[in-house]
C-alpha cells in the first residue's frame, strides 16, 4: 500500500492525498482525501463535476418517458429554504419504504424538512404537491437505512444509497446507527397532502 504523501499545487496550494486507488471526495472544496478503512459505512457523493453536469439533465429527463425506469428510482424535489427562501430543485434517489416515499439523505438541506414543509415532487412522471417531513427520531432513521438496504441488496444499496460498505455485504443495524452519528445521515417522508 502506498503511504499517503501530499502533493503540493503551485498555484493553489492545495493538498490532494491518496491512499493506493481507493480516494472519496470529502469537504466544500471537493479536496480528495483517504477512505476510514476501520467505517463500516462511507458515504460516497459522486464527485461534483459529474453532479453539476448530470442534475440539469436528470431533472429534464425525469419529466419525459425517455427516462424509462429511471422515473422510479429517481425523483425531483422541488422546495423552498426555510431561512432564505431560495428555491431549490434537486435530484435525488427515490425509496418506497412500507408504501412511502423517502429521501435517504446527508446533504445540509435535510433541514428545510425539519417540523414538515411543502415540496413539489416529481416522481414517476407525476409532478404533485407533497409535505416533506425530516424524520427525527434517530433509531427510526437507522432501521429506514437498514431495511432499504437490506431490500436492495449490497451492490445496488450501495449505488441507490451513495453509501460505500466496506465489505460485500449488508452492513448491521449496529454499523447503519454508528454511519447516520457520524456521517448526519437523515430521512425525509414525503406524503400526499
Amino acid at each position: 500500500m502506498t503511504p499517503y504523501k501530499p502533493l503540493r499545487s503551485a498555484r493553489r496550494n492545495l493538498a490532494v492525498g491518496c491512499v493506493a486507488n481507493d480516494l472519496r471526495l470529502c469537504g466544500p472544496r471537493s479536496y480528495r482525501c483517504p477512505v476510514d478503512k476501520s467505517a463500516a459505512i462511507t458515504p460516497a457523493p459522486p464527485p461534483d463535476a459529474i453532479m453539476r453536469a448530470v442534475n440539469p439533465l436528470m431533472r429534464y429527463l425525469l419529466r419525459t418517458p425517455l427516462a424509462g425506469g429511471l422515473r422510479r428510482q429517481f425523483m425531483v424535489l422541488s422546495f423552498k429554504g426555510r431561512k432564505t427562501g431560495r428555491e431549490f430543485v434537486v435530484p435525488v434517489s427515490a425509496h418506497q419504504i412500507d408504501g412511502d416515499l423517502y429521501a435517504l439523505i446527508g446533504s445540509v438541506w435535510k433541514l428545510n424538512f425539519r417540523g414538515g414543509a411543502p415540496a413539489s415532487v416529481l416522481y414517476d412522471g407525476r409532478e404533485t404537491t407533497m409535505r416533506g417531513a425530516l424524520i427525527e427520531d434517530r433509531e427510526q432513521t437507522v432501521s429506514l437505512f437498514h431495511r432499504c438496504a437490506s431490500a436492495y441488496g449490497p451492490k445496488r444499496a450501495q449505488r441507490m444509497m451513495g453509501l460505500r460498505f466496506r465489505e460485500d455485504r449488508i452492513p448491521s443495524v449496529e454499523e447503519f446507527r454508528e454511519a447516520v452519528e457520524v456521517n448526519k445521515l437523515a430521512a425525509i417522508r414525503f406524503t400526499a397532502v
